[in-house]
């Protein structure tokens, strides 16, 4: 069944109108005909099952049939802090993260942040961009929801926000313990809301990381090789999704 996604504004009682690129879509590529059933998102979680009804001029008219929770979301909110890659890596970071089932992604700048966004306008300009890679792999991947890419923020803001979470992860190449790394992702397996900190190219700084132990964030131990900062949370978000949903 073909997916759509909508805003709640164009969502009433009983239909759904479906307005740009998608009409088209529906239209002249799809093919699709009045009475054939879709599945349309509204992005926070709700799936609608609808038949499409009539086709105006630059709009589908749907109505619904059936609206249930989605499906394809994971029982936690994992929350990505990323500390600002090189180069194009973050597009590939959040593209990759948004198919795992992340909540929200959070670049963070870090110490040891090679990269830079000192211009306003390259900074708003790249968070669209960010934004456009969330929503085109949710879509591609058939989540219920488009998860928001944030701006930029200070590793003491990202330190702040984590602590409203029930438990804050920090994969770090001089961390050991495998065992107690098992138990660190099994526990937070179980919470309801997860941060999850990945340092820059450079690692964390040494004072990063006292920070984070300060606040009791738990360092864990992703094996004995070192992880590039774009595959090492895929790996933690990987291993977080299948615990997750294997106790769901």
């Amino acid at each position: 069944m073909h997916c759509f996604y909508v805003e709640n504004s164009q969502i009433s009682e009983n239909s759904i109108t479906i307005t740009g690129d998608d009409v088209n879509h529906i239209k002249n590529v799809l093919r699709m005909n009045i009475g054939e059933r879709i599945k349309i998102c509204d992005g926070e979680g709700k799936d609608y099952y609808c038949e499409i009804a009539s086709f105006e001029k630059n709009q589908v008219i749907a109505d619904i049939m059936e609206i249930k929770e989605t499906e394809s979301e994971l029982p936690a909110k994992i929350y990505l802090f990323q500390g600002l890659p090189k180069k194009d890596k973050m597009e590939l970071i959040i593209q990759k993260s948004v198919e795992l089932g992340v909540y929200e992604v959070i670049p963070v700048n870090m110490k040891r942040c090679v990269a830079k966004i000192e211009d306003g306008k390259k900074e708003k300009k790249k968070l669209e961009r960010w934004q456009s890679i969330s929503t085109a792999a949710a879509k591609q991947s058939g989540r219920g929801i488009i998860p928001k890419v944030h701006s930029l923020i200070s590793f003491k803001e990202a330190l702040a926000m984590a602590k409203e979470m029930d438990i804050a992860i920090v994969p770090y190449e001089l961390a050991d313990h495998i065992e107690k790394s098992h138990e660190v992702i099994k526990k937070a397996a179980e919470k309801k809301s997860v941060a999850i900190f990945i340092g820059p190219e450079g690692g964390f700084d040494e004072k990063e990381i006292q920070l984070a132990l300060e606040e009791e964030f738990d360092t864990i131990t992703l094996g004995k090789r070192i992880l590039r900062t774009e595959t090492a949370g895929l790996t933690i978000l990987s291993i977080l999704m299948f615990q997750m949903e294997l106790n769901n």
